[in-house]
């Protein structure tokens, strides 16, 4: 098969998918190393905007948390994390909107823009879009697997969503990119984990999708082997799977967004691998899709 006809297949091949998403919102969480690499953050720069000309409504949440640790260490404060969750106290929670807020979101706005679209960068905080909460203090498990229980600081948990100015955005062509961070009912800064961001934010604005942005390629039967990768799980056996403890550490958050989605009303949760080239179109737009599926 020449070039052209090649093309026109996977043009072809794309169609129904086009117009079965045509108008819906699909929240992307972005994050890993898609983030990092250059050529990857052009790459979703452009399936962004490809999503957005084709009559999907993207809707951004990002984390940043190797770019938190990585200026954390350059101030000589050493990151902990408990069930993939941050510990955030006061000297912290500056350095994580600082670089949130003030670096990654502009960055990831301002390369969407130079990608052919039309994108807006807020936080949690801004048209009260996000009311946090205070998080419970989490638990640990010591050397001799015992239960202990951590304070995370100033770590947010959404306690409601306000998706007016999202809808008004999407409405009007833009692309919102949102960061995770947000105030409570007092004014009090808190870091939101960005995987339970997105998963609340699916709810809130009834989305078709929500797909998860992460390193490794979705979920695996036995940890750090691609070929157990899991295509399709339903709620029930990804619950059993984090009772074993065969879902553990940062995969934690993203199964839990997850499993908040699709009780909230989402169709359907995607868990794929964000280092892939143009891994979003590769799921949205072609019959096989790639990463694991929860329904």
């Amino acid at each position: 098969m020449d070039v052209a006809n090649e093309r026109a297949r996977v043009l072809v091949e794309a169609l129904p998918y086009i117009r079965s998403f045509f108008g819906k919102t699909i929240v992307i969480k972005y994050g890993g190393s898609a983030m990092v690499d250059a050529g990857l953050r052009t790459m979703v720069a452009e399936d962004l905007t490809l999503l957005r000309y084709v009559g999907m409504n993207p809707v951004i949440v990002h984390g940043g948390g190797k770019e938190i640790t990585h200026f954390m260490k350059r101030l000589g404060k050493e990151p902990v994390f408990v069930n993939g969750l941050r510990v955030t106290d006061a000297d912290t929670i500056e350095i994580a909107e600082m670089v949130l807020t003030g670096k990654i979101n502009k960055e990831i706005v301002s390369l969407i823009n130079q990608n052919g679209g039309k994108a807006v960068g807020l936080s949690g905080k801004d048209a009260c879009l996000v009311t946090a909460t205070k998080v419970e203090p989490g638990v640990d498990y010591t050397p001799e697997d015992q239960c202990q229980p951590v304070d995370l600081g100033y770590v947010g948990a959404v306690e409601r969503i306000d998706p007016k100015v999202i809808n008004i955005m999407a409405d009007a062509g833009f692309i919102p990119v949102i960061s995770p961070v947000a105030s409570n009912e007092r004014g009090i800064t808190l870091n939101i984990n960005a995987d339970h961001l997105a998963g609340s934010l699916a709810c809130a604005l009834k989305a078709h999708k929500l797909i998860m942005l992460t390193d490794v390629e979705g979920i695996m039967g036995k940890r750090g082997d691609v070929l157990s990768l899991i295509e399709e799980l339903t709620i029930d056996e990804t619950k059993k799977m984090m009772e074993r403890r065969d879902i553990a550490g940062g995969m934690i958050p993203k199964v839990e967004a997850c499993i908040t989605a699709l009780q909230g009303g989402v169709e359907r949760t995607h868990i794929i691998n964000g280092s892939r080239p143009h891994s979003l179109l590769l799921e949205i737009f072609t019959d096989k899709g790639i990463g694991t599926m929860i329904l």
